[in-house]
């Protein structure tokens, strides 16, 4: 495997680094309930599973 001969500088390593950064998450809203969720993600309403504005599942009665 390929290694450095020298040292890489700080100011080198950092500019590389610089380009990760934490990114909002994208949400949006439901036009059936009006839930803000994760975008391609299913979520809980009114113990039902809603998945693309429609309902998947519902929460079994304990």
């Amino acid at each position: 495997m390929p290694n450095p001969k020298r040292r890489h500088s700080k100011a080198r390593t950092a500019s590389r680094r610089a380009h990760f950064k934490a990114h909002t998450s994208s949400l949006t809203t439901c036009p059936t309930t009006g839930e803000v969720h994760l975008t391609h993600r299913a979520y809980w309403h009114d113990g039902k599973l809603y998945y693309k504005g429609k309902v998947v599942m519902e929460k079994a009665a304990a």
